[in-house]
């Protein structure tokens, strides 16, 4: 079917096709660019090789662009002698593995921006139940304040620590009232009721007795006979100052006198504050307190001080805590002085968390 002349016998072997008048020069590897038209036609098969039975291919050949017929009809097309035959070689299983290993990359990196996404939400909203539970516990206080207010005095809620339940929105609120007259004012009380208050808590006679002298010269209420003495003692104890002799600014302060320990401070630290009358009021102190008053030497008389409010006016300790969404809880404290003659009718003079304001 077809003629071709060898390369030997010209300088360009070409193809005849019998089908058709096309004229098909083949290139140096046999007759891979013959006509595809007459290769379909006459063939029935695909103009490119494929690898053949080892029986119909042709071992050796030599010489022209011809080829080896097949049993069936079709053509075993010629190849050089010692060319290697066409194979077809799978590709190998690296291109898989990394494949793999990036999906496994994507899957660690979308787990963790997803727990890292939850992780912010959860944040977040603990942010915002506090949020909302601060400002129902600022409500519980203003809402004490106006109830203290009210004209008719039955109304008014008992400053005996007694629980008040209130709804602000969703949140539930615990509302507590007591009378800030019930404790010692360290920088007014005299030196016995500080005495009696340190023998209750647990402290020692002697240490109960110098350390009572030593918060009345820090605060002076009761002035040093001799200043520069008391100057020598606490530089001999390794301090570099010495007491102020001034009323107390912050109840921290007073962990800077001579011989007070953190654990004698926190034991005498609920029963203070900074705004009550040199005597407390033994109807509204704590037992604490009531036992020290007891126990105050008779002869002892709290010196009058002027910064006092007058007698129709109340000073009280206002505790707040409110229950919020999941965990969210909040306590906040304000010390308020109530009565007529305030404008306004009453004057936050603290306000904080817990009781750490003072």
């Amino acid at each position: 079917m077809f003629t071709a002349t060898s390369r030997r016998s010209a300088p360009r072997s070409k193809v005849t096709c019998g089908k058709c008048p096309w004229t098909i020069f083949g290139g140096s590897y046999g007759v891979s660019n013959i006509c595809r038209i007459s290769l379909r036609l006459n063939l029935g098969r695909r103009p490119w090789p494929r690898r053949q039975p080892t029986e119909n291919r042709p071992v050796q050949w030599k010489g022209g662009l011809g080829g080896v017929a097949n049993p069936n009809g079709s053509l075993a097309l010629p190849r050089r002698v010692g060319a290697r035959p066409l194979v077809w070689r799978p590709p190998g299983g690296f291109a898989l593995v990394m494949v793999l290993w990036t999906l496994v990359l994507i899957a660690f990196i979308a787990a963790h921006l997803t727990a890292s996404g939850r992780t912010e939400i959860r944040i977040a909203r603990n942010l915002v139940a506090n949020a909302v539970a601060e400002a129902a516990a600022d409500g519980g206080i203003s809402a004490a304040i106006f109830n203290q207010l009210d004209p008719n005095g039955d109304q008014r809620w008992p400053m005996n620590g007694e629980a008040h339940q209130l709804a602000i929105g969703s949140t539930r609120v615990i509302v507590q009232l007591e009378d800030e007259a019930g404790r010692i004012n360290p920088s007014t009380a005299p030196p016995a009721l500080l005495e009696a208050l340190l023998r209750t808590t647990g402290t020692d006679p002697g240490s109960a007795d110098s350390l009572a002298l030593a918060i009345g010269q820090w605060v002076g209420s009761t002035p040093a006979a001799e200043p520069q003495s008391v100057q020598a003692e606490y530089r001999a104890a390794g301090l570099d100052y010495g007491p102020p002799g001034e009323p107390l600014e912050t109840l921290d302060e007073l962990g800077r006198v001579l011989g007070m320990t953190p654990d004698v401070l926190a034991a005498i630290r609920p029963h203070l504050t900074l705004f009550g009358p040199p005597q407390p009021n033994p109807a509204t102190a704590d037992p604490v307190v009531a036992t020290a008053l007891a126990g105050m030497a008779p002869a002892a008389v709290a010196p009058s001080s002027p910064n006092q409010p007058p007698p129709d006016v109340l000073t009280i300790r206002i505790t707040a805590t409110a229950f919020g969404q999941g965990n969210a809880r909040v306590t906040k404290t304000a010390v308020v002085r109530v009565g007529a003659m305030l404008p306004g009718g009453y004057a936050v003079l603290a306000l904080g968390g817990g009781n750490r304001f003072d």
